[in-house]
């Protein structure tokens, strides 16, 4: 089976390694604009081999698109013309519009999927052996993909080990505003207020496991989040207004002394580790 992994970073570059692992019959195929993501991606062995003609990529049995959201648009628009067959998989972190914008000669072929795993690296030296085992993989709007394609893809998440979970395509946003896209949005402001308040001498003195945790994320891909923040515009402010209105009752709290209350606020929000 010939796979076609189109986007040679963290996410593409970690499930050439997965692939590779779990078994012998997949000759992986690369494609990526980057010059030097492609000549890392084969000197780290995360794909057999890359081609440079996007033609090539379209006779694979499989395609997983691991790009940002605007191009897996881009992209699958350039598919319309691939074997009745083949299926195409995408790794976008906001489904909606994706999934809407899927020409309709070529739906059946598509099944978009969301893995719920990533760090805040990019690019093929990113990659990581094992980063989608036991990971969720989100798979949104499955009644519109063929059975074929269906039961291929199913078939590859299970090779690279990931616990798969079905979703319509709106629900999985909204979702993921809150648990994923947010959380990069605040963290991407925490680094920020931090920078335009203090001195680097002071930041690097200073800044412990809780801070380093916080801001972590915000080493993420700016073009990447980007692109998911304006695909996924609706739902993220709606999160950020929840998140505000949160920060503001604690600002309040202390403002007033309200310790007892702050403390008990503080508690509720334990309560998220009794889930996790």
């Amino acid at each position: 089976m010939k796979i076609g992994i189109v986007g040679l970073g963290l996410m593409g570059g970690s499930l050439g390694l997965a692939l590779k692992k779990a078994s012998k019959k997949y000759t992986l195929i690369g494609y990526d604009h980057n010059l030097l993501h492609k000549k890392e991606a084969l000197e780290l062995g995360l794909v057999d081999y890359i081609v440079d003609d996007f033609s090539k990529i379209k006779t694979c049995d499989v395609i997983v698109l691991t790009i940002p959201v605007d191009a897996i648009i881009s992209t699958i628009e350039k598919l319309t013309d691939i074997d009745a067959s083949c299926t195409v998989i995408d790794f976008g972190s906001s489904k909606e519009k994706i999934s809407n914008s899927i020409p309709s000669n070529i739906r059946k072929n598509v099944v978009t999927s969301h893995p719920m795993t990533g760090t805040e690296n990019f690019g093929p030296k990113a990659a990581i052996d094992g980063l989608y085992k036991d990971k969720t993989m989100v798979v949104c709007d499955i009644e519109k993909s063929g059975e074929y394609q269906k039961e291929v893809a199913l078939k590859l998440f299970k090779e690279i080990k990931c616990q798969v979970i079905f979703m319509n395509a709106k629900e999985h946003d909204r979702h993921a505003a809150f648990i994923s896209h947010m959380p990069h949005a605040v963290s991407y402001a925490i680094a920020n207020s931090v920078m335009k308040q203090e001195n680097p001498k002071s930041i690097l003195a200073l800044a412990g496991g809780g801070f380093a945790s916080m801001s972590r994320i915000a080493k993420s891909s700016p073009n990447m989040w980007e692109d998911i923040f304006r695909q996924n515009r609706e739902n993220l402010l709606e999160s950020i207004s929840a998140f505000n209105e949160e920060l503001q009752l604690c600002q309040r709290l202390i403002e007033e002394e309200k310790w007892e209350e702050l403390n008990r606020w503080m508690k509720d929000a334990n309560r998220l580790h009794d889930i996790l």
